[in-house]
């Protein structure tokens, strides 16, 4: 390959690590799905006034004043009204905000790691509080619990933390006793999350210039390298962008072009472009997940957050499981909700890349509905207060456990 079209193929690899690039792609699916030129699904998109109406409903059930809270992973540790990472830090001996901030960092990014999706049979039974949790809400509480224990820490005397070298030598062997997965409480994907855990350390250790500026080597050491430079205001899209060419290599036996590791990014034949990233679909939903829930320790520690709609909503399947079963996206083969389907299938592609497109038609229809403002009804609060538990709801009135609309096999590090 010459070194022009090396340069080329890495400038366009570059441009998908972005969430414009999300945006604009999903955006471009939506439109072959409504011309009908996708080969798996259709889009009805006369059905998504009735699905507003529907998460409308959720949002004011669930959040009657409309104060809503932002779409984090902080959410998930909040059962019954107590706020289980709030009572973590007033026990911690964490002395200024730039500490506390670093802490966070590292449970958020550990947290949304192992979040990819526990199956239907797994739960999580926490002795303190007498909690059987499954799901998302199962691997949050279990990710706090090995967090305040210091499982991820070398230090026994600090162990609010998440060291490299502890990643780096963490087995499955270890991570199914902190989850509590074995062979009567299985789980999926559980060989993946833990590969995934040990790849993070790796980079982590040996990139000392971005992840150990103010400590050793540990997630934490992203809050002083995005600080460092930043001024008082930081945009999240540049956050998510760093963190996607930074920790990109974690993702094992995902695409790459000209030596750029893509991430959540799929192939798709009806994605054309005249570069490199022809056929190319980025989703990024984990990462994306992952700054969602950083913007609270950032703004705790005085600075500000801009540019938070520069995101996209997540391509997962609460949010994606609502339009399927509020009649927006239509299967071809109605026998595809019967099959495994591999998450690089083209079906889950356009399944993952319509949900982010129909999120963002969503949310002015919700705003209408619930009579609010742009500034005061962002896409994370629709997230948070509607389409997540609104896809959720009716995943449970549609099938035994409130399983997803399609079952996709999946090692553990996908959404």
């Amino acid at each position: 390959m010459s070194a022009q079209r090396l340069g080329s193929d890495q400038e366009a690899a570059l441009s998908l690590l972005a969430a414009a690039a999300v945006r604009e792609r999903a955006h471009q699916m939506l439109e072959l799905g409504l011309s009908k030129e996708l080969p798996n699904v259709d889009v009805d998109i006369g059905q998504l006034p009735a699905t507003a109406d529907y998460v409308a409903q959720v949002i004011r059930a669930n959040y009657p004043d409309l104060k809503i809270p932002l779409h984090t992973r902080w959410r998930h540790f909040v059962f019954g009204g107590r706020d289980l990472w709030k009572e973590c830090l007033a026990t911690a001996a964490l002395t200024d905000k730039d500490a506390r901030a670093r802490a966070a960092f590292d449970l958020a990014i550990v947290s949304v790691l192992l979040d990819a999706g526990a199956g239907p049979d797994w739960h999580y039974r926490d002795s303190a509080t007498g909690l059987l949790v499954g799901r998302s809400e199962g691997l949050a509480l279990a990710s706090l619990r090995m967090f305040e224990s210091g499982f991820f820490s070398t230090n026994q005397h600090d162990p609010l933390r998440v060291d490299a070298t502890r990643l780096m030598n963490l087995t499955t062997d270890d991570l199914a006793r902190g989850l509590q997965a074995f062979e009567r409480n299985p789980q999926t994907g559980l060989k993946g999350r833990a590969a995934l855990l040990a790849r993070l350390g790796h980079i982590l250790h040996n990139e000392p210039s971005v992840f150990a500026l103010a400590d050793t080597a540990r997630p934490g050491g992203l809050f002083d390298y995005f600080t460092k430079e930043a001024g008082t205001t930081i945009a999240a899209p540049d956050i998510l962008s760093t963190l996607l060419r930074k920790l990109g290599p974690i993702w094992q036996d995902r695409l790459s072009l000209g030596g750029v590791p893509l991430g959540d990014t799929w192939r798709h034949s009806s994605v054309k472009r005249d570069d490199g990233s022809n056929g190319l679909v980025p989703l990024h939903k984990l990462s994306q997940w992952i700054i969602y829930s950083l913007i609270e320790p950032l703004l705790e520690a005085g600075f500000i957050v801009s540019d938070i709609g520069g995101l996209t909503g997540l391509a997962e399947y609460r949010n994606g499981g609502l339009f399927i079963d509020s009649g927006v996206i239509i299967l071809r083969d109605r026998a595809d909700q019967q099959r495994p389907l591999p998450v690089d299938s083209e079906l889950v592609i356009e399944w993952r890349a319509l949900t982010i497109a129909l999120l963002d038609l969503l949310l002015p229809l919700l705003r209408e509905r619930l009579g609010v403002t742009q500034r005061d009804f962002p896409l994370c609060a629709m997230l948070e207060g509607g389409t997540w538990k609104a896809g959720r709801n009716l995943a449970r009135k549609k099938r035994p456990n409130g399983v997803p609309p399609l079952t996709i096999v999946s090692d553990g590090t996908v959404f």
